[in-house]
């Protein structure tokens, strides 16, 4: 199985910290989660790490047994 990880504010619109996914195209995986959550997490501002590395495009990532794919939020600071 492969990981999702939700941060900020992600977590509570998923409802929960971490979910469980069958490996595949992260687009696949993405189709595979409730509609209105995928929505969220792929809004303009949300950052996705893979393995602990930023990606700057998704297409053509494909999640193997192990791998962890983060959804971060865009921060507000002051």
């Amino acid at each position: 199985m492969a990981k999702l990880v939700f941060m900020g504010r992600l977590e509570d619109v998923a409802g929960t910290a971490e979910m469980s996914v069958s490996p595949g195209p992260v687009e696949q995986v993405l189709a595979s989660l409730d509609p209105a959550l995928a929505v969220q997490l792929l809004g303009e501002k949300v950052r996705m790490a893979h393995n602990g590395r930023l990606l700057t495009d998704v297409g053509g990532v494909v999640l193997a047994n192990g791998d962890e794919l983060a959804f971060l939020p865009p921060v507000s600071g002051g």
